[in-house]
């Protein structure tokens, strides 16, 4: 009976062999419109030509199938209808089932290789997993060079050497791949400088330099090399080293795999916001000058959508044929490394103003992207497809050195920082003195959690961490452009905060999404008017103090000349705009009968030339709600009958220059030219995801009978042109 036994499972052996030997040798890869490495339409190699699949009866099991064959550790989804773009050539499978066990997507039933009634606008498009499967080994079945590192390793590092340990972020070292769990040296035979190029990129570097070579060679002839088996063949776009190509195989010399016996260096230029340093905090924080680029609406540095500057006036940039040689020319150009995404349809927040470039296209080594080639006609382009970045940035252990601790999830609680005292690293709170929106913004972003969506000066409720009760930071002034709470200002060694941390310590709420409110500035432009009207007429707007002091000492008789105009306030952010408050704290003001639900959102100011507030306007409250939408989005808040207040995204709240206080008290100001200014949400009440675009300026001119305004823009005054 053993021997019956032995043979049957010998001649089920022969069959499994047999059959697997008759099964079609295929080669996968994923290609189109993809933004990341791990997704992208599916295409199949079948008899040395390259084809598509078909989205008929395509399921997930399939999808993990062909992502494991691929080298990830299954998928996250798979898309219809060509989503990654129309494939060429065959459609090589249609109708695929399969269980999701089998190895090989030429294991699963079809309707055999060629046979199909599709079109390409049935491609089939799959999102992987971004792990990969540990020691996963890719066996190239065809001859068609297009094997490449992201098949073969697990990670890939810069290794810095002793002297460089301290410094952050690591700009220099060696080059390792990890294989099989092993971590192993390149050989430098075959290597080019666009090699370094991609591999500073990935690690948030714009550009490589040169690097003392006397010290790693006599290294390199101290220690016991091991060496990878092959060389690299990158053309210097690519976002990832495991992106390019591999180069040939190297044969053994001397017991090594290198000739010359020396593993790769590459030594990287960070962005001056990332300068090394030997202390992992920052004493202030750097802004980079972005004289012709910068990046908009991001949670994160290194991310946000894309805007350039043309005849002093900042633009988006359509998304027609954007892709990440074009948003790697961005993160280049602002200090970055490489893109890791380039995204499309305004998922990063729409802009306001001119569509300044459409159909962008980069070879990918240009200094800026005005350089590239690009269609000044954006006809058809709306801010619905205004493009945007993700870029790579520097490791700079930042998130190591702060958390949220007692919040009830990952994205709220007590700030907590880990300082140094008495020559040992404690954890401590950080004094809610003067604690605001800003500062709560510096904190989320450095955690890797967004936006702030609330800061908090009591924080009884969270029971954080008792250990780190005592304050270790006080004194804490953001700007908002900071990638750290301590590159803020703040005390220095000696701390002072006089209720003391435990249930006064500061706590922030972090959010994915946060609105972004924009003035109109050319509705301003457009209607601007004087009105002399007299005081009877103004006693509801002299109740709610929107006329100047002087006008409280006039007759009903008299006139007061106003200013007027129209504002149109558009939320372009990812999420509602709603007031801080709750219905319980809102003011109900009978002259106007609605509630305020903000009792300071804007304020109007008339300024000298030199800066100095000659004249205001008192619109300190707000009752907001949506007056139009754009097309196909419902509007959601309304103040009659005490409704739900707020702007949604998509829509704006509008009001008209013929109601109470919306003008500017001008009665006792002098003929001249003035500035004109608006400010959105002065006092950071709500957060925004922008604030610098939360201010209006135009240039004024007052006759003594009529007024001019002329020159309004979003934001400061800009002098430099595109081109």
């Amino acid at each position: 009976l053993l021997s019956v036994g032995r043979q049957n499972n010998l001649l089920l052996a022969l069959v499994q062999a047999q059959s697997e030997s008759q099964q079609p040798k295929i080669q996968l890869r994923l290609a189109g419109d993809k933004h990341k490495h791990y997704e992208g339409r599916l295409e199949v190699s079948y008899n040395n030509e390259w084809g598509t699949i078909c989205d008929d009866d395509f399921s997930i099991e399939a999808a993990h199938v062909a992502c494991r064959e691929l080298g990830f550790l299954g998928a996250v989804a798979w898309s219809p209808s060509a989503k990654f773009g129309q494939g060429e050539g065959r459609i090589w499978l249609d109708n695929v089932h399969c269980t999701g066990r089998e190895k090989s997507l030429a294991e699963c039933p079809s309707n055999g290789f060629g046979v199909s009634d599709c079109r390409h606008s049935e491609d089939v498009g799959v999102i992987c997993n971004q792990k990969r499967i540990p020691g996963h080994r890719f066996i190239n079945t065809m001859n068609n060079n297009v094997e490449t590192l992201e098949e073969r390793v697990e990670e890939i590092r810069i290794r810095p050497i002793s002297s460089h340990l301290k410094r952050i972020p690591v700009t220099e070292g060696y080059v390792e791949i990890k294989e099989r769990g092993k971590w192993r040296q390149i050989c430098d035979e075959e290597w080019t400088p666009l090699n370094n190029r991609v591999v500073c990129g990935m690690y948030g570097f714009p550009g490589d330099k040169n690097y003392n070579n006397k010290v790693y060679k006599s290294l390199s002839m101290r220690k016991k090399k091991n060496y990878w088996g092959f060389s690299v063949n990158c053309t210097g776009n690519e976002a990832h080293l495991s992106s390019c190509r591999l180069g040939k195989p190297l044969e053994p010399k001397r017991n090594s795999t290198c000739g010359r016996g020396l593993p790769v260096v590459v030594s990287c230029v960070p962005g001056r916001a990332f300068a090394p340093s030997s202390s992992t905090g920052f004493r202030k924080a750097y802004r980079p000058e972005q004289p012709l680029v910068r990046l908009r609406g991001g949670s994160n540095i290194g991310e946000g959508r894309v805007e350039v500057l043309k005849n002093g006036v900042w633009g988006t940039v359509c998304d027609d044929n954007w892709n990440l040689r074009a948003a790697t020319v961005v993160c280049r150009e602002l200090g970055f490394g490489s893109a890791k995404e380039a995204l499309t349809g305004a998922k990063l927040g729409q802009g306001m103003g001119p569509v300044h470039m459409n159909e962008v296209e980069c070879s990918g080594f240009e200094k800026s992207l005005t350089d590239c080639y690009f269609n000044n006609d954006a006809l058809g382009c709306s801010h619905e497809e205004d493009a945007a970045v993700r870029c790579n940035i520097p490791a700079m252990g930042f998130q190591k050195r702060i958390r949220l601790s007692g919040g009830r999830n990952p994205y709220e609680g007590r700030v907590e920082v880990l300082t140094e005292k008495n020559g040992s690293l404690v954890w401590g709170t950080v004094c809610s003195e003067n604690w605001g929106i800003v500062e709560a913004m510096v904190v989320c972003r450095q955690l890797g959690l967004g936006f702030a969506s609330h800061a908090f000066q009591e924080t009884w409720y969270w029971a954080g961490d008792a250990s780190a009760d005592n304050v270790v930071m006080s004194g804490v002034r953001c700007s908002g452009t900071e990638m750290s709470l301590p590159q803020c200002l703040h005390h220095g060694k000696h701390i002072s905060c006089p209720k003391g941390g435990g249930r006064f310590a500061a706590g922030v709420s972090c959010s994915d999404t946060a609105p972004d409110l924009v003035l109109n500035a050319q509705l301003v432009e457009q209607t601007t008017y004087l009105e002399d009207r007299p005081m009877y007429a103004l006693q509801c707007a002299l109740e709610e103090n929107c006329l100047s002091s002087t006008a409280k000492k006039n007759d009903h008789s008299s006139y007061r000349r106003l200013l007027r105009f129209s504002s149109q306030i558009h939320n372009v952010g990812q999420s509602d705009f709603r007031p801080k408050l709750g219905y319980h704290a809102w003011t109900w003001h009978e002259c106007h009968r609605h509630y305020h639900s903000i009792e300071v959102f804007t304020h109007y100011d008339l300024l000298s030339l030199n800066g100095t507030k000659v004249a205001e306007g008192h619109k300190a409250s707000f009752c907001l709600e949506d007056t139009q939408c754009d097309e196909g989005i419902q509007k959601r808040y309304v103040c009659a009958n005490f409704g739900e207040q707020g702007i949604t995204v998509g829509c704006w709240d509008t009001y008209r220059h013929d109601i109470d206080c919306q003008w500017i008290d001008i009665t006792n100001i002098k003929p001249g030219d003035y500035i004109f200014q608006v400010v959105i949400n002065p006092y950071y009440d709500v957060a925004e995801s922008d604030y610098t675009n939360n201010v209006m300026k135009c240039k004024c001119r007052y006759d003594g009978y009529r007024i001019w305004m002329y020159h309004c823009h979003t934001g400061e005054l800009q002098k430099k042109k595109l081109y």
